[in-house]
This record gives structure tokens, sequence and C-alpha cells, in this order.
């Protein structure tokens, strides 16, 4: 069983029996790349948009006392320099490092170290019910009085429903004005950087962040204009397998690819084996929802005993590439930008290569 440890400002080590040898991962160094026999492991090239610290901000009633129960709603809040105004955030809220010290307002009620079939059926049965995968510290949120809420109504599986949120407020905090971020494309993830801006009453703290984000892709887009597509099967979740959905096959396309399953601006979907097979894919990349590198390198031998696993062309020439889907992919954010250029990077370089964008701090 592969297992591999992280940690911030020293090496890390990714050891198991099939992979042969140590894999090796450090902030501020060079990103190296390990690759044996199919799988290659490239840390995302990690060029964060500047955070500015924002004591200087001015009193507003509007943004004094913010809540994110989304992920990528922290990240906004933080690249617009309105960090020092959050005062609390869910249980998934894991990035900028700074705001670890903020309550935790979310926690989960799927069991804990299920396997991923079992939390599968965990959550297709409780979607079913119409019950909820989250609960929320309502005596937290009584004490905050938070003037905004961030939320979202896209996907019952990532936060707490927008229902039980708007219920909550509407008991215990009524004049708490709600958010909902709900992006399904690339473009409407910029947009909610502009939409939470406007609700903070700073609408011009979003466009410099915008205007960087798509310098970003649009250099992207230009580096791979000429060269043919590859062939690409993005994986979401391995058991049962899922297709991507919403951003990522847009990513896919401007890294240099085309996604022949999922859509879109469309959900992700659960995906025949066969449907893969009949693909053909020449390059797969995995970066399971919620899941790390070590959390998905756990489940890939249920990848690679599926009949024709071994005759897939991205599997014979070395292009199987994994992220962490927890800090990229799914999160629609500031990150974006970061999964996008990793992406490109590994579609456009060669499987047997050593290296990939050497010098840039990378965490898996």
């Amino acid at each position: 069983m592969p297992v591999l440890q992280f940690a911030d400002g020293q090496d890390a080590h990714a050891t198991s029996k099939w992979l042969g040898h140590l894999a090796h991962f450090a902030h501020g160094r060079d990103a190296r790349a390990t690759t044996t026999h199919s799988l290659i492991l490239f840390p995302i090239p990690y060029s964060p948009l500047p955070i500015p610290h924002s004591p200087q901000i001015g009193y507003n009633p509007l943004i004094m006392r913010i809540v994110s129960l989304l992920p990528s709603a922290t990240e906004i809040v933080c690249a617009l320099g309105l960090g020092d105004y959050l005062v609390a955030r869910s249980h998934e809220c894991d990035y900028p490092p700074e705001i670890q010290d903020r309550p935790i307002i979310t926690y989960s009620l799927i069991p804990p170290d299920l396997s991923s079939d079992e939390i599968d059926r965990v959550v297709s049965e409780t979607l079913l019910t119409h019950a909820t995968l989250y609960g929320l510290d309502l005596d937290l949120l009584k004490s905050l009085e938070p003037d905004l809420l961030i939320t979202q109504a896209l996907c019952d599986v990532c936060a707490v429903s927008y229902n039980s949120v708007q219920e909550a407020v509407n008991a215990l905090s009524p004049k708490t004005r709600v958010l909902n971020l709900e992006p399904t494309t690339l473009a409407g993830v910029l947009d909610t950087f502009r939409q939470l801006a406007e609700a903070v009453g700073m609408p011009e703290r979003a466009e410099p962040l915008i205007a960087e984000c798509q310098c970003r892709i649009e250099a992207v887009r230009q580096r791979n204009a000429n060269k043919p597509p590859l062939r690409v099967t993005f994986l979401e979740w391995i058991d049962p397998p899922f297709a991507c959905g919403h951003w990522t096959p847009e990513l896919v396309a401007l890294a240099g690819g085309v996604e022949g399953h999922g859509k879109p601006g469309m959900p992700s979907r659960r995906l025949g084996w066969h449907e893969v097979q009949e693909w053909h894919p020449e390059a797969i990349v995995i970066a399971c929802c919620g899941f790390t590198v070590e959390r998905t390198l756990q489940d890939l031998p249920k990848l690679q005993s599926l009949p024709g696993w071994d005759d897939l062309p991205a599997v014979r020439e070395g292009r199987v590439f994994i992220a962490d889907g927890n800090a990229y992919f799914s999160r629609p954010g500031p990150r974006l930008i970061d999964s996008l250029e990793w992406l490109s990077d590994c579609l456009q370089k060669e499987a047997t290569s050593a290296q990939i964008s050497a010098g840039k701090s990378a965490s898996f």
C-alpha cells in the first residue's frame, strides 16, 4: 500500500512497492517528477496571486464580520485582501495558512475512514432522502452575528445545503446577508471574485485579481494554440469512476487536450469504464474531489485492475497524472489557475521528462 508523507519546509517521501523508489517533493526547491511504470507525479506549480494583509481597510459595516462555508470562498476573501474580517470558516477551509486560527463553524456527517465506494454509497443515499452531509454550528453562528455569510447552492456534496444555511440565518442571525456562489464555468469562477468584492462594498478590489488570472489563462492558451490536442480522460473519482464537469473540461482544452467524457458547464457524472476504453485516452488525469494525492494513491490499484488498463495509450506512454483534488481543480478560486498551468505542463511535456516547472514552490 503506497504511503506518502508531506511536510512544509522539508523533503517529503513517497514509498510503495509498486513505485519501487522514493519520490521527493519540497517547498522552495526544484519540483521533480517521479516516473515508474505508467505513473507520473508532478507537483502542481505554485505561483499564487498575492494575498495582501489589509489592516488599512477603513470601517465598513458590510464587511466587518465574514463567515465562509466554502474553501474557495475563503481563498477569494483572502486574495481580495479581506482576510482580517474572516471570523469563521468551514472545516474544509485550510488555505491560506493564516486562516487556521479562525473558529470552525461546520462539520462533516460522513463517517471517517470509509472507502471510496462506501463514500459514494453514503452520499447517494443521503441525497436521495434530501438529508444533509454537513452540519452547522448554530450556537457559534448566533454568537458571531456575521454581516456576510458565503455559501453555495451548486452542490450539496460540497458544503452545507443552501436551504439549511438560509433557514439557520433566518432564525438565528436575521441581519446576516447570504451570498450564494455557484459558478459552473471558468468565466463564472472569475465573476465570483467580482460578486464577492461587490458584496463587501469594494468592487474595485476584484479587477486586479481578475486581470491577473485572465493574463495567466491567456498565456496558457497561446502556448498551446497550435499544438495537436491530446485525448484526455479526467477522473474526479475512482471507485466508481466519475468524469469531470463544470470548468474542468475548459481547463483541459486550454491545456492542450480534449476531454472525452465531461461537458463544460455541466456536473460531473458516473462514467462507464467502457467509455474510457472506447475513447483511447492519450493522457489520464486523476484529481479526486476532496482527496489528497496520498489518499488517491490508495485507490489507484482499483483502476489498474480494470479490464484493458494496460492497453490504454495513456498507460503505455506513461501519461497518467495525479493531482491533489482537495486543493486544486475542485476549488473554484484563484488556485484554479495554478491547476491549469500544472495541467498544461503535464500534457505538453514528454512522459520521460525528469523535471517540470523547476524552481516553483510546490506541495502535494
